[in-house]
């Protein structure tokens, strides 16, 4: 993933974004992950995912930080990457109140930041 371009990276974290919604749309409460093996699928899935978003942002954050500062703070970016961080090294700590929480109130606005880089890119 460090050898893609920036566009591809973000190419990649959208597509990623509309399968976390594809796959979130049916869950209605944290619990809808666990009480299921489709549940835990998508719970599974969806914890991928956003390890990749948060990989494909630390490629960009080290080769460009500017940019992504150009729409948001570093805090905010950093707090996305520390949540791949926390996927790939404690995965069993992960409670799936947090992937709803992230999925429930954080994706849409992922989602946004992402299309206004894609935006710079295609000025």
């Amino acid at each position: 993933m460090d050898k893609s371009t920036n566009p591809e990276l973000l190419d990649f974290i959208l597509e990623s974004i509309s399968l976390i919604k594809r796959r979130f749309k049916d869950i209605n409460i944290s619990d809808d992950f666990l009480y299921s093996d489709e549940g835990l699928d998508k719970l599974d899935g969806i914890s991928m995912r956003l390890q990749a978003i948060g990989e494909a942002l630390k490629n960009i954050h080290k080769r460009d930080k500017e940019f992504l500062l150009s729409v948001e703070s570093d805090k905010y970016w950093s707090n996305i990457i520390r949540t791949r961080d926390f996927i790939s090294h404690h995965y069993v700590e992960l409670d799936s109140e947090t992937i709803f929480m992230i999925c429930d109130e954080k994706i849409e606005y992922l989602e946004e930041n992402i299309l206004k880089l894609q935006h710079k890119f295609n000025k």
